[in-house]
């Protein structure tokens, strides 16, 4: 599994499944599953984005908060068109100039787990994908109660 940091309020808008890409500079070769890690700064411009507002973007929402993990999802695919200037059909949130990286089953997580990130793609620690993975399990069934006799 990897791991990405995007600042707020975009990491929020995927977290909340309004966004579907994240516009990176660069291109990369990895599928599957992303953990979304809202970075240490916050795009202030952003935050009036009508796009952005249309999200839900609340910065009292947990998942508005800076420096842990807020998501996970599926990096299904990256689109270069936009990089090289030609059209695409990656929807609002694609930018010019940037590789479009598709995002599916987003899932934000019950609470943040407060991480260090890094830039570009990084690899989460043990005891990160451990708490991740703790939050997003099935909560276990209850064992059904013996009728009385």
């Amino acid at each position: 599994m990897q791991a990405i940091s995007i600042q707020q309020p975009w990491a929020f808008a995927i977290a909340r499944g309004g966004r579907a890409i994240s516009n990176q500079a660069v291109p990369t070769a990895y599928r599957g599953p992303l953990l979304i890690h809202a970075s240490m700064r916050v795009d202030l411009k952003a935050c009036d984005s009508p796009l952005i507002r249309a999200a839900g973007w609340d910065p009292r929402d947990p998942l508005a908060t800076i420096g842990a993990v807020i998501a996970m999802a599926e990096l299904d695919h990256v689109c270069s068109a936009g990089f090289q200037g030609e059209a695409c059909d990656c929807g609002p949130w694609a930018e010019a100039g940037a590789h479009h990286w598709q995002l599916t089953s987003v899932r934000a997580l019950p609470r943040p787990i407060v991480a260090l990130g890094r830039p570009s793609l990084w690899e989460p620690a043990p005891t990160l994908m451990t708490k991740v993975q703790m939050m997003l399990a099935p909560a276990p069934t209850p064992a059904p109660a013996n009728p009385a006799p």
